[in-house]
């Protein structure tokens, strides 16, 4: 349902493209067990005060990687695509009134409609509405020296494919939007389990001559990564120059440029004063979790694995890029049951899972060793992580699991998707701020 916009001040939230979405931002922690406690205690004392808020007007918070139910009285496709002309200007129906999301809405390539594409699902547009569909965790990691960030970011681009693969979470559209020789059996058979990618690839990348939404490339130096922002397609217009007293307000034009430098991972340069000033990294593959507890473990395993990767010098760093973005639409495809290739601590080469992933989750541990934690608490941060990787169990098999056994109990495929979207939020009512997905 819509969120009242009176309501995200009260609850803590932002607002977010569509105005049944809300957004929070956690405030930045040392890397350290205390810090990731701060993180956590932060998300769970603004859910806390958000539901509460949220109760009295009826509604519930739901963390989830895809939305398949519509809002009450309405069909999905209408919710998205529904839009009005306001003096020459394209307004969603359903979009939250900011400059921002509006200038999305219009800018772009003339005459050219926003397409979803993903497999099965195929319609236009007027606008990046569609975008709404889709929700995510996103952790960012300041590097000490500004050097070193190219060397951090070839790591993070290796690590996306094997972490997307742990945290899949939207296998199923709603199910009006499926072509009509989509059946559930085929969903099954040929769907992906991380269709948040597509959603964002597809939707954003209709809306410009380049392709802004993909899988970066490594860059050598930080000069190359600024040269890439600088250089990259401008979408939303530039803001009133009046701004702030920001140190960063020197550059907004960079700033501007980098509001839509859309990359599943991407350098950030930012910072209030120039003291304050920092060079960090955004890592955007992971969608929304089913509970506080496995999004911090995300947020853990990728600090981690930035802290211990270049540390021990780890050889991955040498597979080549293409390898790393077929990891990770491998992932997107597959999720845990992805082919992927590794490299592991002894230089060889390997595509064998459990090796894979026991080195990643190893190495996550280690990295927050460094940073301070102990041996049990690091464990005990990566555990949900390593819990669905000896289980070959994500959200997003959770998902197909249940919509295989209502088909196979004679549900149509509606059904199944709606039933277990409810069956989703209902255990989530008592697992989001407290428990786990391990106890699904």
């Amino acid at each position: 349902m819509r969120v009242p916009r009176r309501l995200l001040e009260l609850m803590g939230f932002e607002k977010e493209l569509g105005l049944h979405n809300a957004e929070m931002s956690t405030s930045p922690q040392p890397l350290s067990d205390h810090g990731l406690r701060a993180q956590l205690a932060e998300v769970r004392a603004r859910l806390e005060a958000a539901e509460n808020t949220a109760g009295v007007e009826g509604m519930r918070l739901v963390s989830d990687g895809i939305w398949t139910i519509p809002p009450t009285g309405e069909t999905a496709r209408g919710y998205l695509t529904d839009s009005v002309e306001v003096d020459g200007v394209t307004v969603a129906v359903n979009m939250s009134d900011a400059v921002r999301y509006h200038a999305m809405a219009n800018a772009g390539v003339d005459g050219v409609e926003t397409v979803v594409d993903a497999p099965g699902v195929s319609f236009t547009a007027d606008t990046v509405m569609p975008e709404s569909l889709i929700t995510s965790v996103q952790p960012h990691y300041q590097v000490a020296r500004a050097e070193t960030l190219p060397r951090h970011f070839q790591y993070a681009l290796r690590i996306a494919g094997p972490l997307l693969a742990i945290g899949v979470n939207s296998p199923f559209f709603p199910p009006e939007l499926y072509a009509d020789d989509w059946d559930g059996e085929r969903v099954l058979a040929e769907g992906a389990s991380e269709n948040r990618i597509h959603v964002f690839e597809s939707v954003l990348n209709t809306r410009t001559d380049d392709d802004k939404v993909r899988f970066p490339r490594d860059f050598r130096d930080v000069e190359t990564a600024v040269d890439r922002i600088a250089g990259d397609e401008t979408l939303i217009p530039m803001p009133d120059p009046g701004g702030t007293d920001r140190f960063d307000d020197d550059f907004a034009t960079f700033r501007t440029k980098h509001g839509s430098y859309w990359r599943w991972v991407r350098p950030v340069f930012e910072g209030a004063s120039r003291s304050s000033a920092n060079a960090r990294i955004e890592f955007r593959p992971i969608p929304a979790q089913p509970t506080v507890r496995d999004s911090i473990a995300f947020q853990a395993a990728f600090a981690g694995l930035m802290e211990a990767l270049p540390q021990y010098e780890h050889p991955v760093v040498g597979l080549d890029w293409e390898t790393a973005r077929d990891n990770f639409y491998a992932a997107v495809a597959d999720g845990l049951d992805a082919d992927m290739e590794w490299i592991g601590l002894d230089g060889e080469r390997t595509s064998d899972a459990d090796a894979l992933y026991a080195d990643l989750l190893d190495h996550a541990e280690a990295g927050l060793r460094t940073a301070g934690c102990a041996d049990d608490e690091a464990a005990e941060w990566i555990a949900p992580l390593r819990w669905r990787v000896e289980n070959r169990v994500t959200p997003a098999a959770w998902k197909r699991d249940r919509v295989r056994d209502r088909l196979d109990e004679g549900d149509d495929f509606e059904t199944a998707v709606y039933e277990t979207q409810r069956e989703y939020i209902d255990r989530q009512r008592t697992s989001l701020v407290e428990g786990g997905f391990t106890g699904w």
